[in-house]
């Protein structure tokens, strides 16, 4: 055995016994502020970039537990100077570790960068986390030198899964599809597509390197249409016929991004003549994508224009169907149906298109007892309280949600291997002395990416259970319920639905007549329990609550003297932040769809999806209310709160749940519910 892994094995039982001390409330990870400090000092100068201050401060660093991070950001820093043995020697000092796999990651996308295709094949297969699409393209360009004409079909499949995927524009990729389009192996329209798509989604760089791959000349062109698309409209523009067609289908996407009526205009009063079925196809795509998500009454017109559903992607599909979902009083299934069947075999297989696909058989007009079978079945296949539509499936079923019983809690072996794992003792060590950022992906490697030898591949369930346990008993609940989370047989419900701060959250609910599970189910989804939590526009603590808010929120319950120093203590944060939900909530007459959303993006902006024509609409299901909402990140967090909602109410009460019943129904507001208070911010 080499003599640097038996000091590293040696390292990680230090560590192991000099870290973790525990008392009858939670386990603690003994820090060493003095030292620490250097830590903290070294990842302020790898933030700011500062070179010379890490390799300052680098020797003071060593015998810390988290040298391996101050030696990576020392050597990243200058990873582009370094020379091949530098970079070779701390991968062999720190082999094993996350910082390992990361920098062989960092390394692996220069060497891709500089085309150095040989040292790139040698050094990948080392590589163990595989989480990088970039890299993965840079791999899959080497395959295509070696093979040429010869690659499979699968490879270039797989290629346009990353490149399509890819929103910022990235070496790798964008030579792969080039790489494919020289070999013939991409057609034009693959690269063109790529490129609309870009535009639609204001990733004009990422545009302009597709359409530079198919139509050099055409490149410039992009940085045009982009600046001003009605103005490039206007102008003759100097291209061969079918560039100059994709060009302009462009132009009307970027029109279409934000403002579909006016593309809508352009393309029947001008456009649509000189656009082939496909390029027509597109737009009014884009178009009824757009007009989809302002919750417009015409979004289906526009979709009709598409004779052809195979010319639309998953995403204007999804869009179709959330369309037809919510076309009056009661959904058009029929479409609904027809566009879930167009989708690609990977997005039919999501549970939300599993559930409204059962759905819309089961609305047929004539059910026979085959579409009745095929209907229960797709509903069976997600049936289970893992999530929002796994929950409904289980309802559409006829039973209701109920917590599973507790498996074998981790046996003191299973501890043992936890406690005993470098890196979940250094992404501790790190959460507790401040680096969270780095702690959490120290962990979420350790959890996610390797198994509990540190090698390529997944932690059993046990080993899972295991080490969500160890976060746990430290309190880093966000840490305990991402890794229950992962668990594929086996469910802990404590683990996954924990409730610190139990008295306090219950008793504050209780007093101002909240459900605490609707807080828990809120609580889970804004910060995962984490005290300090800031989001990146200024919420904070654990209901990530604004300074705004809070001020306003403090005035309104009688708080006297709040500053807004105070919002990260618990429970002037739970009173502030279950005071403002009661308000929201009783704004909105009690939806907790609604309200969620509200707290998620804004009361105004809940009131608009609410009923959008000027206060006239349909009368929804909750849950179709939930799926059209606008705002991926809003949509996302309404499901959430809503399902965790109701498993928690399934923990508190221990009696089965509802969660069509907490979804209820949304439509315009009741003409005899009492005034909405239109001050809430």
């Amino acid at each position: 055995m080499k003599l640097s892994v038996i000091v590293s094995l040696f390292a990680g039982v230090t560590l192991a016994l000099q870290l973790f001390s525990s008392s009858a409330q939670a386990a603690t990870v003994i820090t060493d502020p003095k030292a620490d400090a250097v830590i903290t000092d070294m990842a302020q100068a790898f933030k700011r970039g500062d070179r010379k201050r890490l390799s300052a401060l680098l020797p003071q660093a060593k015998g810390h537990p988290l040298e391996a991070w101050a030696a990576y950001w020392e050597l990243k820093a200058r990873l582009d100077e370094a020379s091949t043995q530098e970079v070779r020697s701390y991968l062999s000092r720190y082999a094993g570790t996350y910082q390992e796999d990361r920098l062989r990651n960092d390394w692996l996308l220069l060497l891709g960068s500089r085309r150095d295709w040989t040292t790139l094949s040698d050094e990948h297969p080392h590589y163990r986390m595989r989480d990088d699409r970039e890299l993965r393209c840079y791999i899959l360009t080497v395959e295509l030198i070696e093979k040429g004409p010869r690659a499979t079909p699968d490879l270039a499949d797989e290629v346009r899964r990353n490149w399509m995927g890819m929103r910022e524009a990235d070496d790798g990729c964008t030579l792969a599809a080039d790489r494919l389009y020289f070999n013939k192996q991409f057609t034009a329209l693959d690269i063109w597509r790529k490129a609309r798509l870009m535009m639609e989604h204001n990733r004009p760089r990422t545009a302009r390197n597709a359409v530079f791959i198919v139509a050099p000349d055409a490149a410039n062109a992009v940085t045009d249409l982009n600046n001003n698309a009605l103005k490039f409209l206007t102008k003759n523009i100097a291209a061969p016929q079918k560039v100059r067609q994709e060009l302009v289908v462009m132009a009307l996407v970027k029109v279409a991004a934000t403002d579909p009526d006016e593309a809508a205009k352009l393309m029947k009063n001008k456009w649509q003549p000189y656009l082939t079925t496909e390029e027509r196809h597109w737009v009014w795509g884009v178009i009824g994508r757009q007009s989809a998500m302002r919750l417009d009454e015409d979004t289906l017109d526009h979709f009709a224009r598409v004779a052809h559903d195979k010319d639309l992607n998953d995403d204007m599909l999804a869009w179709k169907a959330r369309a037809a979902l919510r076309a009056g009083n009661s959904p058009k299934w029929a479409t609904v149906e027809s566009a879930i069947q167009a989708m690609s075999p990977d997005a039919r297989r999501d549970p939300t298109w599993i559930y409204w696909h059962a759905r819309a058989l089961l609305a047929r007009k004539r059910v026979t007892p085959q579409v009745q079978q095929e209907a229960t079945a797709a509903l069976e296949s997600i049936a289970g309280v893992r999530g929002f539509y796994e929950q409904l499936a289980l309802e559409e079923l006829g039973r209701k949600v109920t917590a599973p019983a507790r498996p074998a809690p981790p046996t003191p072996e299973e501890m043992e291997t936890a406690r005993s794992n470098p890196s979940l003792q250094r992404a501790l060590y790190a959460i507790a002395m401040g680096l969270r950022s780095e702690g959490v992906r120290e962990w979420n490697y350790a959890t996610n990416l390797v198994n509990a030898q540190g090698q390529s591949g997944l932690m059993s369930d046990r080993e899972l259970l295991a080490a969500a346990q160890l976060a746990c008993d430290h309190q880093v609940w966000d840490r305990c319920i991402n890794t229950s989370d992962k668990t594929r047989q086996v469910m802990d419900f404590e683990q996954r639905f924990p409730m610190p701060f139990k008295d306090s959250v219950i008793a504050r609910a209780r007093d101002i007549n909240l459900d605490p599970a609707y807080v828990y189910g809120l609580i889970r989804q804004e910060s995962r329990f984490v005290m300090d939590a800031r989001s990146g526009v200024g919420a904070s603590g654990l209901m990530q609550v604004m300074p705004a808010t809070a001020k306003w929120t403090a005035r309104k319950i009688g708080m006297n003297g709040f500053t807004p120093d105070q919002i990260t203590d618990r429970d002037t944060n739970i009173a502030i932040g279950t005071g403002y939900l009661k308000l929201v909530l009783d704004s909105f007459e009690g939806s907790m769809p609604l309200a969620a959303a509200a707290y998620n993006a804004g009361p105004s902006r809940s009131r608009r999806w609410r009923a959008p024509n000027e206060g006239a609409g349909p009368v929804l299901e909750g849950a179709i209310w939930a799926e059209n909402v606008p705002f991926n990140e809003t949509r996302d967090y309404v499901k959430k709160v809503l399902s965790n909602t109701t498993n928690y109410a399934a923990l508190i009460t221990g009696q089965p749940q509802s969660l069509k019943a907490r979804l209820g129904q949304v439509g315009p507001r009741n003409a005899t519910a009492p005034a909405e208070n239109l001050d809430l911010p």
